[in-house]
């Protein structure tokens, strides 16, 4: 799996549509409608940062995890620069290891279907099973299969912007249900560009598949929403919204 290298200095220009902003208050919202209150909070998968700030400045106690050590120097600076202190660790998810108790565990932006196998997606349910507390909530959303199979496909996109050019590529892979994620970076430098290959691969699951692998970790889902919203999925939602509880020892 890819360490977002180059990925890292462009991720942000990518995703500058995302609205964290927006996507804190929705999970802020949607603790509220599951009566929890976010104690200790992780970001799994913190990428650059941009959520956990929001959340931070949102007076939730959070801290992040990323894989990507350039990711978490991004991170790291966007604290600082907000003057703001937190903690990031650089681990992978399937091989978490914390110093304590989580109350509430957030994994957003699809990064579950960056998982390289299902052994990999069930093993980090069990590691985050293993630090959530009894009745904490964790909260991931993923890529659907009806996406992986109609939307992302076969297909390039091209954004074009004062940062960087980018070419990205798909190739989808059905028997698994992956896409195969080419990217190419061309970076201005004077009147040449500076060209940059990144590759990662997703993987889609169905709802059954996710519940089991859940269940298997002692992780029960609430329920399940459609994206940025409280309304059940439908049979073409493109990203679903995992709202998961540790369940008590009887």
């Amino acid at each position: 799996m890819s360490s977002y290298t180059y990925f890292a200095g462009f991720y942000d220009a990518l995703t500058g549509n995302v609205g964290y902003d927006k996507k804190a208050r929705y999970l802020l919202e949607l603790f509220k409608r599951h009566n929890h209150e976010p104690g200790l909070t992780l970001d799994l998968a913190c990428g650059t940062g941009s959520l956990t700030l929001e959340l931070s400045r949102c007076g939730v106690d959070i801290f992040g995890v990323d894989a990507s050590s350039d990711m978490l120097s991004i991170a790291q600076q966007k604290f600082c620069d907000d003057e703001r202190q937190t903690i990031f660790i650089c681990q992978k998810m399937q091989a978490l290891e914390l110093y304590s108790t989580i109350n509430t565990c957030i994994c957003t932006l699809d990064s579950i279907n960056h998982l390289p196998s299902r052994k990999a997606v069930t093993d980090t349910f069990r590691r985050i099973s293993s630090y959530l507390e009894e009745d904490g909530l964790f909260v991931f959303d993923c890529n659907t299969i009806y996406k992986h199979r109609h939307i992302l496909g076969d297909n390039c996109y091209i954004y074009d912007m004062e940062q960087v050019f980018c070419a990205w590529q798909n190739n989808y892979f059905e028997k698994d249900n992956k896409v195969i994620v080419t990217l190419d970076f061309f970076e201005p430098c004077g009147k040449k560009y500076t060209r940059y290959t990144e590759q990662f691969a997703e993987r889609a699951y169905s709802r059954e598949e996710m519940t089991t692998m859940l269940s298997e970790a002692g992780l029960y889902p609430e329920t399940v929403y459609d994206d940025m919203s409280f309304e059940a999925p439908g049979p073409e939602s493109q990203r679903e919204i995992y709202v998961v509880r540790k369940k008590k020892h009887e």
